[in-house]
């Protein structure tokens, strides 16, 4: 889970790498490097601990400058955050390396590379890799043959960025179950782990492929598939532009984020919704026919994207009446699961580089599930290029560690999806006009509920001192209550968990006194009397409430012990979306309270593309 920038060029370099970083510092942060090769055909590093701002401050009083190089920003996996562990990894002064991934064998490489005489002055998987293609060109190979013949040493993930004095006018890369990008340039190409970074300079764009290795220079780029053959990939055009990824007026990428809701629902929406109808050719090629055929649903996910399938659930039997399970992808990917007939297999993430996800979905295609379809936010993702079938959500690019608008834009992928599995076998409980009007309801509605940010903040205050925090909903709005406790104990760092109301008398009340804050969902919905009672057995005991209500719904007043927060009234059906955002602006302004780093939280990171 780091980030990778670099690049060959007829001008300095330095500036674009270090922009690239500050791009990609969602990626990673505990520690950033650089190094290029310099006027005199030498290798020149700089590497410092933390982020990317004293990286640029030092290559600054340095003065570093060179037409081609490599840089990268940090999170740890192999060895603590430090100097001596940052990238970019040297072998000697003869070649530089950049690595994301796990390299598996490590030790076992270690060990032999060690018993050949090198010297190792980190404690990380990559200087391995690093240390064997030295290897290579003191064998004679010139530095394509280099790292393709060491690659073949290699057990893991990695994508890879490679210079060496020996070929000072080219840059090898490659990947291998990591995300790596080419970026396209007149007398200039460029390599990154994400589109964003590299936005600036370019907007034409290669995704390698699985088990790919690139050759650059300023003049062309070569790539070789996974047989060592000479293949051509798809030059792409972006749509998106470098000031998409600016804060503009806004404290925080999350801020900005959460703010962006409406356009990007509403963005998610156009095209899938004609008058009354929802478009099932949105999903790909066939999908009408396919989804016809489907007699059960499995879902699969990480973290938040993990919750918006927990939501589904609800959706999908309710509406379709079709059995669906929904699983985290680390566990499913090492279980042995019964696939039902008919099955179809559906992963959800915002980068489409998840490791386990990832994994679980050639998992499932290996086992005899009937289709797999992705719901993702990057249309040039390994999950996207892996799937028969894909749902794309328009949120545009998220910076912010803390996933918003690209939950809220799953949800509303997902309840196309309803839409879609219903029409053939009948929507239950609600017709698709129904729905398709409360779709185009939604954007103005979270709109409408931004408006409540004042109060939220001033309601955040109450929390800054507390430890813990207990997050309540029911039925679809139990997820949701999990997402709020997630948001508030990534970035506020309050230890927070969720439970269906329901449960309470189950172990949970033994916690409730004074010092812990208790928030529920309470939307009308047909477990509303269910959850107001769950809410006085709270209340009895001490507890300080923290409702979001309906404005339809009759609770308590707000009192002593007993804050309500009054939410415009939503139909229950798109309730979960609607009740997000509030969560996600309590826990923003309670990060802001309580100091905080709310877009980059310590020990996390933003893609977990490593195991």
């Amino acid at each position: 889970m780091c980030g990778i920038v670099g690049g060959i060029a007829q001008r300095d370099l330095t500036p674009i790498l270090i922009e690239g970083l500050r791009r990609l510092e969602y990626r990673g942060y505990d520690s950033a490097g650089v190094a290029v090769l310099d006027a005199g055909g030498q290798i020149k590093r700089i590497r410092r601990l933390g982020k990317v701002k004293g990286l640029d401050e030092a290559v600054e009083a340095e003065g570093l400058t060179g037409r081609i190089g490599i840089a990268h920003t940090r999170w740890a996996t192999h060895g603590v955050p430090s100097e001596e562990n940052a990238h970019p990894h040297q072998s000697g002064d003869r070649v530089a390396l950049v690595h994301n991934g796990i390299i598996e064998n490590h030790e076992e490489l270690r060990h032999r590379l060690m018993e050949n005489g090198h010297s190792f002055s980190s404690q990380t998987d990559t200087e391995v890799i690093v240390h064997a293609v030295y290897d290579r060109l003191v064998a004679g190979d010139d530095l394509l043959n280099a790292v393709r013949n060491t690659l073949g040493q290699l057990e893991g993930a990695y994508a890879l960025g490679v210079i060496s004095i020996d070929n000072p006018d080219r840059l090898i890369a490659a990947r291998h179950g990591s995300p790596l990008i080419i970026g396209i340039g007149f007398g200039e190409h460029f390599i990154a782990s994400d589109i964003s970074a590299l936005l600036p300079v370019t907007q034409r764009f290669i995704v390698l492929e699985e088990g790919d290795v690139a050759e650059l220079t300023t003049d062309a780029v070569s790539i070789y598939d996974a047989k060592g053959q000479r293949v051509e990939r798809e030059v792409r055009e972006s749509r998106l532009s470098a000031d998409t990824v600016e804060k503009g007026p806004y404290r925080h990428f999350m801020l900005k984020e959460i703010h962006e809701q409406p356009r990007a629902i509403a963005d998610t929406l156009e095209g899938r919704i004609s008058g009354s109808h929802i478009l099932a050719s949105a999903l790909g090629h066939a999908a009408d026919s396919l989804l016809n055929e489907i007699g059960a649903v499995q879902i699969v996910a990480c973290g938040t994207s993990y919750h918006a399938g927990l939501v589904a659930r609800y959706w999908i039997e309710r509406f379709t009446g079709l059995p669906c399970n929904v699983e985290v992808a680390s566990e499913y990917r090492y279980r042995v699961p019964v696939v039902l007939p008919d099955c179809l297999f559906i992963t959800i993430s915002q980068s489409g580089e998840t490791a386990d996800t990832l994994a679980a979905l050639r998992k499932a295609k290996e086992i005899g599930y009937r289709a797999t379809l992705a719901i993702c936010n990057v249309s040039e993702s390994s999950l996207v290029r892996e799937s028969q079938l894909c749902l794309l959500t328009h949120a545009g690019p998220e910076i912010g560690v803390a996933s918003t608008k690209a939950f809220t834009t799953q949800l509303t992928a997902l309840l196309l999806l309803v839409g879609c599995l219903g029409k053939a076998r009948g929507l239950r409980e609600i017709n698709e006009q129904e729905l398709v009007e409360q779709l185009r309801e939604l954007p103005g509605l979270c709109q409408e509920i931004l408006k409540l940010d004042g109060p939220i903040q001033a309601l955040a205050e109450e929390f800054v001192d507390k430890q813990h925090a207990l997050f309540l909903g029911r039925g679809s709005n139990f997820p949701i209550a999990l997402e709020g406790s997630l948001k508030l104990k990534e970035i506020s760092y309050i230890h927070a968990e969720a439970y269906p109301a329901g449960e309470l008398k189950h172990g949970p009340l033994a916690l409730i006194d004074e010092e812990m804050p208790v928030v529920a969902v309470a939307p009308n919905n047909t477990l509303l009397d269910k959850l107001k009672s769950n809410l006085e057995e709270v209340r009895a005991r001490g507890g300080r409430l923290y409702v979001f209500a309906d404005e339809t719904v009759s609770v308590s007043a707000s009192g002593e012990g007993y804050t309500v927060l009054v939410m415009p009234h939503c139909p229950s059906l798109i309730a979960p979306i609607a009740y997000t955002l509030p969560l996600q602006l309590l826990a923003y302004h309670v990060a802001v309270l309580k100091g905080t780093d709310v877009d980059q939280p310590r020990n996390l990171a933003k893609s977990v593309t490593v195991e």
